[in-house]
């Protein structure tokens, strides 16, 4: 870990978190044998005496429907992943050259949030898996991501700095929450995902809750 002035508040924050987690029953898709499935890792580390949440920007790419967006390392599952636990290790080493080994704990996971690619009828079932962190490491990042950004949580958890974004679809600008941190818009699928992990620390489902209801509602422009 990197410590600094207030590492017990952030170290009590992370055992908040981790008891939260080990407490916790995530949601798992009634239908998820059936569709598409991908994970991410969602890793938290003490530095410089605050706790982050480590994210990437992905590169623009033509075609790929989440192109430049704020994310959680992660991919889709291949044929020979055991689960999704072994999506999410994989996928980080290969797209930010963090090799998630026995020192680096899970602790926990987050509900299956439903994605909806272009083929496929079921949709894709998301999995978010939550890792603690206490080395210092180096990103070799690939040619998928743009940027390795640690987001500090306790940013997030300031609802002062809850924000909105017009998401333009054909056409017809949408209004949707969002997180501007530094420049980068959090927002969609990896909001959600913190959502629930905001939750957790403050004892609440209001966030995702809420978070939920205004995605629904942009799923139903989009038919």
């Amino acid at each position: 870990m990197f410590f600094g002035k207030g590492d017990q508040v952030s170290v009590s924050l992370l055992q908040l978190i981790e008891t939260r987690l080990g407490d916790h029953a995530p949601g798992k898709k009634l239908l998820r044998r059936l569709m598409k499935r991908s994970a991410v890792a969602m890793i938290l580390q003490v530095r410089d005496g605050e706790l982050h949440i480590l994210m990437i920007k992905r590169a623009e790419r033509e075609g790929d429907p989440w192109s430049g967006h704020m994310a959680f390392p992660g991919g889709r599952m291949d044929s020979a992943d055991a689960n999704g636990y072994a999506v999410a290790v994989r996928e980080t080493a290969e797209e930010v050259g963090l090799f998630l080994g026995e020192e680096d704990q899970c602790i926990g996971r987050l509900s299956d949030l439903h994605a909806r690619p272009h083929r496929g009828p079921f949709g894709m079932a998301v999995s978010p898996f939550v890792f603690r962190l206490d080395r210092e490491v180096a990103f070799t990042p690939n040619h998928e991501v743009a940027e390795v950004v640690w987001v500090p949580l306790e940013f997030l958890l300031d609802q002062e700095n809850q924000s909105e974004m017009l998401w333009n679809y054909k056409g017809v600008s949408v209004p949707m929450p969002c997180y501007w941190y530094e420049g980068r818009c959090i927002w969609g699928l990896s909001l959600m995902m913190l959502g629930e992990l905001l939750d957790l620390v403050e004892g609440s489902t209001a966030r995702q809750a809420r978070w939920r209801r205004q995605l629904f509602r942009r799923r139903s422009r989009r038919r």
